[in-house]
């Protein structure tokens, strides 16, 4: 599995500097909620859940995380520790994010507002769900 990144235009000036995130130009989808984690203790890990139809682009604004994605067939870890580096996470895609530097927020821009019929949180559930899309396909 090859994750995909979207890397955000930085813009500074001796005053600071900025990133932008446009929906539709700089991600593929409109933002339909945004939230962000922080304060997550050093052994803490998050997540755990997969989505039916949620799209998401994670950011870690500030400090540095690890992100575990799984597509029921292939695993991969990533490291996000730029402010201007998102990752795409799709639907159908297991995540668990972990090892929070002190200080870290990840910055969540989901496509959908909080559903809970949509979430997949039980494992066994979605390698059922996957294999049950893959043989309607």
């Amino acid at each position: 599995m090859e994750p995909k990144f979207y890397h955000f235009t930085e813009h500074g000036d001796p005053r600071g500097k900025l990133a932008a995130v446009e929906p539709g130009k700089d991600i593929p989808f409109p933002i339909g909620r945004v939230y962000y984690l922080y304060e997550v203790g050093p052994d803490q890990r998050r997540g755990f859940h997969a989505h039916k139809k949620l799209e998401q682009v994670l950011l870690c604004v500030h400090g540095s995380c690890k992100v575990l994605l799984d597509d029921g067939r292939e695993k991969c870890t990533v490291t996000l520790d730029s402010p201007t580096l998102g990752l795409y996470v799709g639907n159908a895609m297991w995540r668990e994010m972990f090892d929070f530097s002190p200080g870290a927020v990840l910055l969540v821009l989901a496509s959908e507002p909080y559903t809970e019929a949509d979430y997949i949180r039980n494992y066994e559930d979605f390698l059922n769900y996957i294999n049950h899309r893959e043989e309607q396909a």
